[in-house]
């Protein structure tokens, strides 16, 4: 009688796969850990990166990530503002909302998606920068609101998440400069 070789209940070529990529994935995850760990919002970064699957290639695709995010963010930001001004009837809040559209005009429009351009371009020096003055447009913003008395609430929030998005950006971009396209050894 021969002895019966056990069945599995994967295909040999799915396990073989699997235990091909399952040490990827763990790398992946640990440098999303790691890269977060060196940003000023821990929780944020990780959050937005692990929600973006696509994301943990390297630490470039990390930046790039991050960029993405804020630009997005941002847009959205600026068309909840000019929402929110077409139905304001206080004018010292309508005008507070005008100076954030001011502020976040340029940075959606021009600012980042250059930004965006010249970090695949690899000029992060001015990555690094335009993503730190668009944390200190939507700050300026958030003193604008604060002042007239219309602070708080949905575009605080807004504000807050976009200038903490460039925070954790432009800081991954400072760890991409510094490990200058090498493996993370910060």
């Amino acid at each position: 009688m021969k002895p019966s070789i056990p069945r599995t209940t994967f295909p040999l070529p799915f396990l073989i796969l699997l235990l091909l990529l399952l040490p990827a994935v763990v790398r992946s995850g640990d440098l999303i850990e790691e890269v977060c760990k060196k940003t000023p919002f821990y929780g944020l970064c990780a959050a937005t990166l692990h929600s973006n699957s696509s994301a943990a290639a390297d630490i470039k695709s990390l930046a790039a990530t991050v960029t993405n995010f804020v630009l997005s963010n941002a847009t959205d930001t600026l068309s909840y503002i000019q929402a929110q001004l077409k139905k304001e009837k206080d004018p010292k809040a309508e005008k507070a909302l005008a100076n954030c559209a001011e502020l976040y005009i340029p940075v959606v429009k021009y600012n980042l998606p250059q930004a965006i351009e010249a970090f695949f371009r690899g000029y992060y020096g001015f990555t690094k920068y335009a993503l730190s003055d668009a944390a200190k447009q939507a700050d300026a913003c958030e003193d604008k609101i604060s002042g007239a008395g219309a602070g708080g609430g949905e575009l605080s929030a807004r504000n807050k998440a976009v200038s903490d998005l460039c925070g954790v950006g432009a800081a991954i971009v400072g760890l991409l400069m510094k490990v200058g396209g090498r493996g993370l050894k910060v």
